[in-house]
């Protein structure tokens, strides 16, 4: 019960899709220009588009400010994505 309490509200807040804001952030598993991957309160947050850029990451407050062509947002939950076996390290080097 006190786990769900101390949980951050998690937000998305997108401007023309040329930025934005997301809360409630717990892990940014990765990051590229393409395509950005957040574990978030909600689930696992795919944000896809072009030219993406994290411009300012405070995982302290679980906030991540995105900038660039925002295509796609899709949520799936963060067992799936520990299911599928693909970690950083397996990405690396695959």
């Amino acid at each position: 019960m006190e786990e769900k309490q101390l949980a951050r509200s998690h937000r998305l807040l997108f401007n023309n899709r040329r930025t934005g804001t997301v809360s409630g952030v717990t892990d940014v598993i990765s990051f590229d220009i393409a395509e950005i991957l957040l574990e978030t309160e909600q689930g696992m947050l795919t944000i896809k588009g072009s030219d993406l850029h994290v411009n300012r990451l405070t995982l302290e407050k679980g906030e991540v400010d995105i900038e660039g062509r925002i295509d796609s947002m899709a949520y799936s939950e963060v067992t799936d994505f520990q299911k599928a076996g693909t970690s950083l390290l397996g990405r690396l080097f695959k």
